[in-house]
């Protein structure tokens, strides 16, 4: 079976779970600042989401362009790359997480000093990762996603 995700060598295993992980960190950074803040202001639970999304794509994006351009390559490629190496990989994870968390009852409107609200944020991040990991390892075996990162800096 060419280039099938189960037919991919051990390695990109550990690629795509570490591509993954470097995914996750923009987007919990973007999705955590963006709950806290749209709470914090008494934002509507879809203007939270909405901000919580616009976040974690800037810091998904704005993480991955700050190591291409330390390797060296101009603002206008750097944006190029992150964004193809990182669009589906955050959209993946926005659509998981911002779904746990509009479903599990209460816990948008749990307020910033319950537990439900940092526990259903977790759970959600976390599934938001184990569910990213398979498609990150089928971009990456068809030289798509991170793969585009890897040619760019010594991974």
């Amino acid at each position: 079976m060419h280039g099938s995700a189960a037919a991919a060598p051990a390695g990109s295993c550990r690629t795509a779970v570490r591509a993954t992980l470097h995914c996750l960190t923009g987007c919990a950074v973007g999705e955590v600042l963006g709950m806290v803040l749209g709470m914090a202001f008494g934002l509507h639970n879809g203007a939270t989401v909405a901000l919580s999304v616009v976040l974690a794509f800037a810091f998904g994006y704005a993480f991955t362009m700050r190591g291409v351009l330390r390797a060296g390559l101009p603002v206008r490629q750097a944006v190029k790359v992150a964004l193809a190496a990182d669009s589906v990989s955050i959209l993946v994870m926005e659509l998981i997480d911002n779904t746990v968390m509009v479903t599990v009852p209460g816990a948008l409107d749990a307020g910033l000093d319950s537990a439900l609200f940092y526990a259903s944020l977790a759970g959600s991040l976390a599934l938001a990762f184990v569910l990213t990991v398979p498609v990150n390892r089928w971009m990456i075996s068809r030289g798509r996603g991170h793969a585009v990162v890897h040619a760019h800096h010594g991974h």
